[in-house]
């Protein structure tokens, strides 16, 4: 097995057989919500879908979805609840236990040796893009012997709209919701809001009606979550506030401790699975937390690159030893204040250590060659990660996002969102 790797990493660097016309993805993606002016709004966002697809191999797919698998044994255990819990005793608030958080994202780099998790997200973004690529035409045949692209759903967009479904069971409910709002702190100035609008389109073509709502504009009336004078009965939560603690969005915070609306995901999701701090749990094969995991479960955390807190006690050795580390702040997203330890000059480093901060073995990423750009005549090599979108632990998308820089971001010619090719 370990022979497919090399192999698979030379075919990502070399291979020029998944050409994707960018231009085209737009206009079909475009396609999909008539109603609005997706086109506009894609075509300011020119860095949205990358100019070729990557190349995955079967192997790597089954390894990704073992780490998942894994991840979901251990936030089941009560020891590992009683960790996070003795860490944040403010978020044990005992509401809406049994709901599993939508759209979870594992994000993982591929290495000679396999795929290793360099992180967990609760509310990845990106999934009604990456849907909506998956339907654009000229995705499903790359004119590459041996590759397929790499669905892992019959339906995604009935699967979508059923996790939805079954979030509003989980949480205690019967029926179905009746108003959904998608949550952030202004949708409209997020880079992603066309994520937002596809979300909303493909709930509405099942039935599921949703409105995009900036949180400092719900109103709690002590009874319900209202916006726009409309009660809201569920929250697709895509605030980086991820206790819900700025004034902004105490409403949210009041109605969900209250159980009068669902909110997912919710505070616990991220305290459970995304804090960074659990990527220290997680890579310690001896920590008593994990003790009652199953062998499996636990050969598939080795591919948790090992973690650590910064603090003063470590502080010196890290600083040694930062060429081979990766810094990230313990709430941190998107990548902000994220720092690849070889970049970091003494003042960064001062400052850093003034706030929580995790520091993770370095995972070099793979790389991928995309086609020439205007004025390029021998095309690039981009870097890039492979995102697992999830739901209770269930495969449910995979993309990847090719990018230049420290992390991925959305503002790298030829970058954006890659179709996952699977090749034998």
């Amino acid at each position: 097995m370990s022979a497919v790797f090399p192999d698979l990493m030379t075919l990502n660097r070399s291979c020029d057989c998944l050409p994707l016309n960018t231009q085209q993805v737009r206009i079909d993606v475009g396609q999909q919500l008539p109603q609005l002016d997706m086109p506009a709004l894609l075509a300011a966002r020119e860095d949205l879908f990358a100019h070729s697809g990557v190349f995955v191999s079967a192997a790597d797919v089954a390894q990704m979805s073992a780490v998942v698998d894994a991840i979901e044994a251990a936030v089941a255990l009560p020891a590992y609840r009683g960790a996070v819990g003795r860490r944040e005793p403010s978020l044990a608030t005992r509401l809406q236990l049994s709901t599993r958080g939508l759209f979870m994202g594992y994000d993982f780099h591929l290495t000679p040796q396999g795929p290793q998790l360099i992180e967990v997200n609760t509310n990845a973004g990106g999934a009604g893009l990456v849907a909506a690529m998956q339907r654009a035409s000229g995705i499903r045949d790359p004119q590459c012997t041996g590759a397929r692209l790499e669905t892992l759903v019959p339906d995604v967009s009935n699967a979508i709209t059923e996790m939805v479904r079954d979030e509003w069971r989980l949480s205690g409910r019967e029926g179905e919701p009746k108003r959904i709002a998608i949550v952030d702190t202004a949708p409209e100035q997020e880079y992603l809001y066309p994520d937002m609008l596809l979300i909303q389109g493909l709930l509405a073509e099942h039935g599921l009606v949703s409105q995009l709502v900036p949180a400092s504009q719900l109103v709690w009336n002590g009874e319900k979550l209202c916006a726009g004078g409309q009660p809201i009965d569920m929250v697709y939560n895509r605030l980086t506030d991820f206790g819900l603690q700025l004034e902004s969005n105490s409403a949210l915070r009041h109605a969900w401790l209250a159980d009068a609306v669902v909110v997912s995901p919710a505070p616990e999701h991220h305290a459970l699975f995304a804090d960074k701090r659990n990527l220290v749990l997680l890579s310690d094969a001896n920590n008593l937390a994990l003790d009652d995991l199953a062998e499996q479960h636990k050969s598939a955390l080795s591919r948790v690159p090992k973690t650590q807190l910064v603090d003063a006690i470590n502080a010196e050795e890290m600083w040694q030893e930062r060429k081979q580390l990766f810094f990230k702040p313990v709430a941190g997203f998107a990548g902000r204040g994220a720092y690849r330890g070889g970049k970091l000059t003494k003042r960064v480093w001062q400052t850093l250590q003034q706030q929580p901060y995790v520091a993770q073995t370095l995972v070099p990423p793979a790389q991928r060659r995309v086609p020439a750009l205007a004025g390029d005549d021998q095309g690039q090599l981009l870097k890039f990660d492979i995102r697992l979108y999830t739901y209770a632990g269930q495969p449910l998308l995979l993309a990847a996002r090719a990018y230049q820089g420290q992390t991925t971001n959305f503002r790298t010619p030829g970058g954006g969102f890659a179709p996952v090719f699977g090749c034998l």
